[in-house]
């Protein structure tokens, strides 16, 4: 039934679908269809369920504008100016957006000379090395790249401008940006109701872009998933689930890392927000609770600010369904091992939730001390670090701590895993390390989101990058991408035991073995 079907839309660019068809809309050489529902709008019955799949439709349907976005709170000052998070009123939140090179061809258009920056002699360990553009031989189209965006599981949506598509598809790849339900509505806890409705919604996405993405000139088959923070710890828990087996080829995992907790541990903030309702914490108690005021006493629970330090947040749950068992534990044991991994971190990831509030500045060396032994890093740990940074303050080196326990250190214990698993696929590390002149936030948290998507240009980029960021950086990062996507090889040499990693900035991308070691191996054991 999938097929491309432009002859029969006035207008614009037409595709075909399982459910109907689509009219999107077309600029230079792209195609972005917008809106597209995958499942059904999670309201009236189906609220606190697990996603149906969406509804046939007659005629033309328009896609050439952003769906519904998940119930949600903007960012609270002041990252409300730095991230970006607009809303769209609406019940079909359970949408994904499409770009694709036009017309939306198969196989063997994105060969060589598709456009991809990248002189193809750089040397051995440039991500800009080899022509980025060759694809498998034999392919069935082209490499398809499916988003899924961070937020603390409880802001952002694929409307974010700074996640615009277009680039991908210039360089020929079929980018998607999937919608998921946030906070409370896709990770409450409940005992009448499934958990991780938000982890089954990005499952039913890719459900949805295997049974359908070949209309629009993407091979089902070469299919890249890749999202940052929460986004990224979703991905991790997709490569961990046995619902998800199947569905994609190749992951990143930008600035996350794989974490779940137990379902009485994940339900503490749903059983906090019924005591602020003065509800019973079920799902048939909050599904008779208006979305606002829902939203309201979720607000109140975990904040709208600074997701490290609130006392409340949402978890991706160990449910015995879509995770059998926390993720970290079986991704070590080998669960999808087939699958080519890229992953990495910014050099400053905490300085985006410390230094806008000035927590660096309030954290004097016994606060930071106590912060420690409720973080439980040994005292260990934290001597070598002080040791180390001796010339930063205490809050700085407490937030050096803190991002390295959350994201580095999980992500190299992950990859030296996949390195002991007999024929486990190519890892590949990376660190973004640009430093932004905004606010003293140096390389943090979603700075490098503007370089992977090539939207420097963009004021929404630019509220986090200043105005002057390197484009030739974003061109390399961009680059390394792509080729990734189509490859599985983003250009540098994957991990060894010299735990090679490959630095983004300042300056030209450069490989780096085993850097900040003895701050790494001061967490063994």
């Amino acid at each position: 039934m999938s097929e491309h079907v432009a002859e029969h839309v006035q207008d614009g660019p037409g595709i075909r679908t399982r459910n109907g068809v689509l009219r999107g809309r077309l600029e230079d050489g792209v195609a972005a269809f917008l809106g597209i529902p995958y499942a059904q709008a999670p309201v009236g019955p189906l609220r606190f369920r697990a996603p149906e799949p969406a509804e046939p439709w007659e005629g033309i349907r328009e896609a050439t504008a952003f769906g519904p976005t998940a119930p949600k709170r903007p960012y609270g000052p002041p990252l409300d100016a730095l991230l970006p998070d607009p809303e769209v009123a609406g019940d079909d939140c359970l949408n994904l957006n499409v770009w694709t090179p036009w017309p939306a061809t198969g196989p063997g258009e994105d060969g060589p000379g598709d456009g991809v920056p990248g002189d193809g002699g750089p040397g051995e360990d440039d991500p800009g090395d080899g022509d980025p553009g060759e694809d498998d031989p034999g392919d069935g189209g082209r490499a398809v790249m499916v988003w899924i965006h961070g937020g603390s599981l409880i802001h952002g949506s694929s409307a974010v401008p700074v996640y615009d598509g277009t680039a991908f598809a210039r360089n020929g790849v079929v980018l998607v940006s999937v919608n998921y339900r946030l906070g409370v509505e896709g990770f409450g806890v409940f005992p009448d109701a499934p958990a991780n409705l938000g982890l089954r919604d990005q499952i039913a996405a890719l459900t949805w872009v295997r049974e359908n993405i070949a209309a629009f000139g993407g091979d089902p088959d070469r299919v890249t998933v890749f999202g940052e923070s929460a986004g990224a710890i979703s991905i991790a828990a997709l490569l961990a689930s046995p619902l998800a087996k199947g569905l994609f080829r190749r992951a990143v995992i930008q600035s996350g890392a794989p974490s779940a907790r137990s379902i009485g541990v994940a339900r503490r903030t749903t059983e906090a927000i019924a005591a602020r309702l003065k509800v019973p914490a079920t799902a048939e108690a909050f599904a008779r609770v208006e979305p606002e005021r829902l939203l309201a006493a979720q607000t109140a629970v975990t904040g709208r600010g600074n997701p490290v330090l609130s006392g409340h947040a949402f978890h991706i749950a160990v449910d015995g369904d879509v995770l059998p068992d926390h993720p970290g534990d079986l991704l070590a044991d080998g669960a999808s091992a087939d699958v080519e991994l890229l992953m990495g971190t910014n050099t400053d990831e905490y300085r985006l939730w410390f230094v806008p509030g000035g927590h660096t500045e309030r954290v004097g060396s016994l606060a930071q001390r106590l912060l420690l032994r409720r973080g439980r890093i040994s005292p260990r740990v934290a001597k070598v670090y002080r040791e180390g940074r001796s010339h930063e303050k205490p809050g700085e080196v407490l937030g050096v701590l803190a991002a390295d326990k959350l994201l580095r250190i999980p992500q190299n214990m992950f990859a030296d895993a996949r390195l002991n698993t007999r024929g486990a696929a190519a890892t590949y590390l990376y660190e973004f390390g640009w430093p932004s002149p905004v606010l003293g936030l140096r390389a943090c948290h979603a700075l490098e989101l503007g370089f992977v998507f090539d939207t420097l240009d963009l004021p929404e980029t630019r509220a986090l990058t200043g105005p002057d960021a390197p484009q030739a950086l974003a061109t390399a990062m961009h680059a390394a991408w792509v080729a990734f996507a189509k490859t599985g090889d983003p250009g540098w040499r994957p991990w060894d035991p010299a735990r090679p990693v490959m630095t983004f900035g300042p300056g030209l991308p450069s490989l780096v073995e085993a850097p900040r070691e003895a701050e790494r191996r001061a967490w063994e054991g």
